[in-house]
Formats: C-alpha cells, sequence, structure tokens
C-alpha cells in the first residue's frame, strides 16, 4: 500500500519508507509547494532522525533555503510557515501511529495543507517516474521559533484565573511544550507520561480511544482537578476529561465551544460527517452557519478558508481556528476552554450536560473486500433517507442517521450512527451493520 495518503506521507519507516525515499520526497516537494523557503521540523521518534536528513539532503539538491525549526508539535510548523512567511513546511511526525510507523505532513504557503489531492499525488508522481540528481546547492537555516510561538499561544488566553488540570502527553510532544507555555500562565498543570518517548512505553498515543485514556481519568477522579485533556503524539489533537473524570467526545466540545463562539459573533462552524447533529442544531440555533466537512486536517484546513468560518471540529480530537492561520491547535483549545469556562463560571460536567442529549454507536470497523461496491449496496437499501456523499454514504432519517465511510490506510469499511434514544441507536446499529457485513 502507497505511504501517499490522504492527508499526509505515512508508513512503516525501514520498509517502504526509508532515509532514501525521504531524500527523493525532499527533492521533487518544492516543485509542488512552487518555493524554495521550506521550514523542517520534527517530533520524538527516533525514526525522525534519520529521516530529516533524507529530506533535508533532498531539499538542499533541489536548491532550497532549509530552515531548521527543530523538535516541535506539529501545529508548530503551520506556524513557522505563516508567522515567517515561508514557501512550505514538512514535519516528520506519524501522530498518533505505532513506534514502527513514521512520515510527513506538509503544508504550503501561509499554511495551506498539502493533501492527495492538492500535491501529494504528483509527489507520488515524481518520486515513482524520476531520478534525483545534482550537488547540494541550498542551505540549511537554525530558526528557533518557540519564543515567537508562546506569544502566540499565550494571546489565545484571555484570564489569569487560576486553573488546576490534569495532563497525560502520552510520551509525545505535549511533553516538550506544555512546560514551556504553563510557567507564563497562571495555570497549574499535574503531568502523565510528559517524557519524550517515540516507543510510547505507557499507552497509544490515540486520545480518540477510550482505553488510552483511562490513566488519565483515574487521576482525575482521584485528584482535585478543574479538567483533565490528553495530546496525541504530534500534540495537535485533544481531548477533555471533565472534573469527575468523564470523558467527553470532541463532538460535543465542537458543538458546546461552537455555539459559544456564534453566539459572541464568531460565525461559521465545521464539523466532519461522523460528528452528532447537535453541532448543526446549536450553531444554527445561536443564529449560525454550520458545514459539514469530510474527514481530515487537509480538507478542514481548506474548507474552512473557503467559508471564511471561524472555527471547526473533528471528532478525532481536530480543533481548527480562523485566528491561527485556519489551522489546527490543540493548546489553542485548551486556552479557548478556560477563556468559556472563566466567563460561563460553572464546572464544566454541568456545561457539558444539556449537550449530551443523543446516543452515539462510536466508530465501528468492518472488514470488507468490495468497500466501493458495498456502500453503493446499503445506499440502496436506505435509498428513502436524505443522502450526502461529502465522505462516503450519510444518511439521514427524523430521528437517526449513519455514516458509512472507507479507511484511508486500510482495507475497511467505517461505521458511524447516531439516534435519539439508546434503543433506536442499538437497534439500527444492528441493522446497518448486518447488511454491511452480509
Amino acid at each position: 500500500m502507497s505511504i501517499f495518503k490522504a492527508y499526509d506521507i505515512r508508513g512503516i519507516f525501514g520498509e517502504e519508507l526509508t532515509k532514501e525515499m525521504a531524500e527523493k520526497i525532499g527533492y521533487f516537494l518544492p516543485r509542488v509547494i512552487k518555493g524554495k523557503k521550506i521550514a523542517v521540523g520534527h517530533d520524538m521518534r527516533d525514526s525522525s532522525t534519520p529521516l530529516r536528513a533524507g529530506i533535508v539532503k533532498g531539499l538542499l539538491k533541489a536548491g532550497c533555503e532549509v530552515y531548521d525549526v527543530g523538535l516541535i508539535s506539529t501545529p508548530m510548523i503551520n506556524f513557522a510557515v505563516a508567522n515567517y512567511d515561508l514557501d512550505g513546511g514538512v514535519q516528520i511526525t506519524a501522530s498518533h501511529n505505532p513506534k514502527e510507523y513514521n512520515g510527513f505532513k506538509v503544508a504550503g504557503k501561509n499554511a495551506l495543507p498539502v493533501g492527495y489531492d492538492t500535491g501529494l499525488n504528483e509527489v507520488e508522481r515524481l518520486v515513482r517516474s524520476e531520478d534525483i540528481s545534482g550537488e547540494e546547492t541550498g542551505k540549511v537555516i537554525a530558526l528557533d521559533i518557540m519564543e515567537d510561538y508562546l506569544k502566540h499561544v499565550l494571546s489565545f488566553l484571555k484570564t489569569e484565573k487560576k486553573y488546576n488540570i490534569a495532563i497525560d502527553a502520552a510520551n509525545g510532544m505535549a511533553g516538550h511544550t506544555i512546560p514551556k507555555i504553563f510557567p507564563k500562565t497562571n495555570l497549574n498543570y499535574n503531568g502523565l507520561y510528559m517524557e519524550l518517548d517515540g516507543t510510547f512505553p505507557n499507552h497509544e498515543a490515540n486520545p480518540l480511544k477510550e482505553e488510552n485514556l483511562k490513566d488519565l481519568e483515574e487521576m482525575v477522579k482521584k485528584g482535585n482537578y478543574d479538567f483533565g485533556i490528553a495530546f496525541d503524539g504530534d500534540a495537535d489533537r485533544i481531548m477533555f476529561i471533565d472534573e469527575n473524570g468523564n470523558n467527553i467526545s470532541a463532538d460535543i466540545i465542537t458543538a458546546m465551544i461552537g455555539e459559544w463562539f456564534v453566539s459572541h459573533g464568531y460565525d461559521g462552524v465545521l464539523y466532519d460527517v461522523r460528528s452528532t447533529k447537535m453541532i448543526k442544531e446549536r450553531v444554527e440555533s445561536a443564529g449560525g452557519h454550520a458545514y459539514l466537512c469530510r474527514v481530515g486536517h487537509a480538507y478542514f484546513k481548506q474548507l474552512l478558508r473557503d467559508k471564511d468560518a471561524f472555527y471547526g471540529g473533528e471528532l478525532a480530537g481536530h480543533f481548527y481556528f480562523k485566528e491561527n492561520f485556519y489551522t489546527d491547535s490543540g493548546v489553542i483549545m485548551l486556552m479557548k476552554m478556560i477563556n468559556f469556562l472563566d466567563e460561563k463560571n460553572k464546572p464544566l460536567s454541568v456545561l457539558v450536560a444539556p449537550y449530551r442529549k443523543y446516543f452515539q454507536s462510536g466508530e465501528i470497523n468492518s472488514n470488507v473486500d468490495d468497500k466501493d461496491g458495498k456502500i453503493e449496496e446499503i445506499a440502496q437499501k436506505y435509498s428513502d433517507g436524505e443522502q450526502f456523499r461529502i465522505d462516503g454514504l450519510s444518511v439521514y432519517y427524523k430521528d437517526w442517521w449513519f455514516n458509512l465511510r472507507k479507511s484511508n490506510t486500510e482495507p475497511l469499511l467505517r461505521l458511524c450512527l447516531e439516534a435519539d434514544s439508546l434503543e433506536l441507536m442499538e437497534t439500527k446499529t444492528k441493522e446497518v451493520l448486518e447488511k454491511v457485513r452480509i
């Protein structure tokens, strides 16, 4: 399977993704980005070091000015590109994937996303069809962005009220940035797994999975915390735990904070096809506009610009902000949440309660050989519903809906279903799954 994915480049290091492949990607990338000033950053994985050497070598052979921004979180590469007016950037990371994986997240000028449909397909074609040649005519320029980045992040915090926060960094890049941000605030935190370790010895760095939140939930229950937060490996995603140790799904956060933004005059909220219909209901009831989007950061960043929307949220815990160059940031979402709690002056669990209205199946995977054929089959069986083809198949009824979409990386179909009652959710989930798995 190709390492060139819908949103980024990703694969098992040492197999298809090698230092030599990184060099080729670096060599051809400037043709797609159409610029020679490229920032390169990396996460804490052991394989990030040789991959960095490879991609820098390729960029230098392409005659680029390589701005070495060092060990950073993924939101920092977007900041570097936009803040310093560079032509593009590459972050070496595999986000939440296990230790054997690594990859590249690519941004163009103004931090515009570069996904498969917007350039990675051409990089793939060039890598497979052409050879690299020439001397390293470019140059490497060291660029320390941390202080400027801290000023940017802290500009979003609008209160000096003290909050006590439990943080699980999952041995990822939040363990690098959080200890630099919090001392410049009145916020207090206690951290779990803050040590940088790309082998992820404690749990997978994916906060979307409930099992990866157990340690944080226990920490919050035993301590006196206002809330807890969990980051993924490259710190662009964030999940919230209320003061009682209960997980809050990211789409509920999107609905709650989206409605709040609209109530303050900031319009335009994006949500993905897996997320609760509560987002649309709450945003529109507040007088705003809600826009359905394909899953994936490349699509969200582009649609946010196209709609000139203020904010967006994905079920996986990505939160996007117009004020942040139309890109996502876990730590900026944290600052927004603190501002929200300060204004409301109520516990997070109390504020979230009205949004726990509907019942969701969660994302359920099914192994299917003919994914496209199965989606068409399901579309015919539910042709009496209102259908959307934004990302896979979405079918809406008065009191329930579902989305069935292809995995971008595995031979799987992913089902998300929501209903007005628990009984209906369970009944319809069983019904649709039986049809998918026939």
